[in-house]
């Protein structure tokens, strides 16, 4: 289970560019970029070749001031605009997850006719994506952080994608949002883990570094571990400073990966 450097929040105050080099230099040897549209597709592809950078995981766009359009009633127009500017970055830079960003319900919007919405968008978008060998992804993410959310619990969304139906939408199970909803970790990843494609994680508390000898997190990480998941864990976290002196966290996560190993 190998960690990618989330450089939309590692290295912060630094170009991309320089970013890409820092996260190369630390020995990352992927990156997530959730919002990568600043560059010409082609141009953030030679970025990323010239560090010997794999990109795996970007965010459709959100929308103009919004969290997301997919599940907004009468913006079908927009969210298939925002997934061929996600699913363009991937073709040129080979990445082959995006995460479907689901939006907040407008008011006054029922909640079905947002679900049905969300099912159309993702029913529609599946083919598509899946004829670059592209997987689309669901992440809940908490109330504390994003609130109104479409869904902040992982069962949430795994009903959606029950709904959809189709093999190329999968889970995004992160860490970091099942803590801040104050959720037993272990027990929501194994319900989850048939439909996981990408996970990440970051503390609960400031959303800071991992801590791999938190009980809950090492417990979970065993069972990703047992699952035979072998997708990456994204480091989607806000350093407490600089980012290489914070990097120490990564000691601990590679001594229990290497412990779960020896009990398989």
């Amino acid at each position: 289970m190998k960690l990618a450097a989330n450089l939309s929040l590692l290295y912060p105050g630094l170009p991309l560019a320089q970013r890409m080099a820092e996260a190369a230099r630390d020995g990352f040897a992927a990156a997530e970029i959730l919002f990568p549209y600043d560059l010409p597709p082609a141009e953030l592809a030679a970025l990323l070749r010239a560090q010997g950078l794999a990109l795996v995981l970007v965010n459709t766009p959100t929308g103009a001031g919004e969290k997301g359009l997919a599940c907004l009633p009468g913006r079908e127009a927009d969210f298939d605009a925002a997934l061929a500017q996600a699913l363009a970055v991937c073709r040129a830079t080979g990445c082959r997850a995006v995460h479907v960003m689901a939006g907040r319900p407008p008011a006054g919007a029922a909640h079905a006719d947002c679900q049905a919405t969300l099912v159309a968008n993702l029913r529609r978008a599946a083919p598509l994506a899946a004829q670059d060998g592209i997987t689309l992804t669901l992440e809940a993410l908490n109330r504390h952080d994003m609130p109104g959310y479409f869904y902040y619990l992982p069962a949430q969304a795994a009903q959606i994608i029950d709904q959809v139906g189709h093999p190329s939408v999968r889970l995004q199970f992160d860490f970091y949002h099942c803590q801040r909803e104050g959720l037993d970790l272990d027990r929501e990843l194994r319900g989850a883990l048939p439909l996981v494609h990408h996970v990440q994680f970051a503390h609960p508390q400031g959303r800071h570094e991992p801590d791999p000898a938190d009980p809950a997190v090492a417990r979970a990480l065993r069972t990703l571990a047992g699952s035979g998941y072998a997708g990456w864990i994204g480091c989607e976290y806000l350093p407490r400073a600089d980012t290489r002196a914070g990097l120490a966290w990564r000691d601990a996560y590679r001594a229990l990966m290497a412990d779960s190993k020896q009990g398989l």
